[in-house]
């Protein structure tokens, strides 16, 4: 079972188009999916669960639907609060969300609060999250906080100061990388951490995404030979 499952929601917008309906209705869609999603890896016992909800670059859509989707995330943390903590799932967002309009924000901040002291999977909701804006990021706060003196900058080091990193609980790389609706491609999606993941692409739009689907991923992941740059026998060994 792969630890850390990330996933790129891609194709809310065609899949509503395909139905004549608004981008907005695609989104609306893709959170019942996600709720799914989000369920069924607790229950399955995947530790970390990272999905990609908002860019940097979700910006330059229309107003209207950018303020559809912070909507609809104000009102899914509403209604799943509940469950969430019941299923004892700990909330924590990646991503500069000091500029997300301030109901969303209000309610990510009750959401983390909230769930804070929950011992179970950790859901990490990608929000205003941009790879290289948090590489620069954390290149800032390593300079701000090191001496030069201190010499070589380590990986461990720099990945302290990343979004995945101290602030989140040191949130391991991810195992497996998933993107929804044919495309093939990270998009700015945790270029560093993802130095070792493995990649899966699926032709579904989110909305279509359903945790068999998800079932059949993992089992092909499982079969897959991870040597993290070495051989397997030194794979093995590590």
């Amino acid at each position: 079972m792969p630890a850390h499952i990330a996933i790129i929601m891609d194709g809310n917008g065609r899949w509503a188009k395909k139905r004549l309906l608004p981008r907005v209705a695609g989104h609306n869609a893709g959170m019942k999916a996600l709720i799914e999603i989000v369920r069924h890896c607790s229950d399955i016992g995947v530790k970390y669960l990272t999905v990609y909800a908002f860019s940097t670059e979700n910006w330059k859509r229309t107003a209207e639907e950018v303020s559809g989707i912070f909507g609809l995330l104000v009102t899914y943390v509403a209604s799943e609060l509940e469950e969430l903590c019941r299923e004892n799932v700990r909330v924590r967002v990646l991503g500069d969300w000091s500029k997300v309009p301030e109901p969303a924000r209000s309610s990510m901040e009750k959401t983390i609060e909230t769930t804070a002291a929950n011992t179970g999977m950790q859901f990490n909701i990608a929000l205003n999250y941009g790879s290289r804006a948090e590489i620069l990021r954390a290149v800032d706060k390593l300079l701000t906080n090191r001496d030069p003196a201190e010499g070589p900058v380590t990986e461990e080091e720099f990945s302290r100061y990343l979004y995945t990193g101290e602030e989140n609980g040191f949130v391991p790389d991810p195992d497996l990388i998933i993107r929804t609706s044919g495309e093939e491609r990270l998009s700015n999606f945790l270029l560093w951490q993802a130095a070792y993941s493995e990649f899966a692409f699926t032709d579904s739009l989110w909305p279509d995404f359903k945790p068999e689907e998800l079932d059949e991923i993992i089992l092909a992941y499982r079969s897959r030979e991870r040597r993290f740059g070495g051989r397997k026998q030194e794979a093995d060994k590590a």
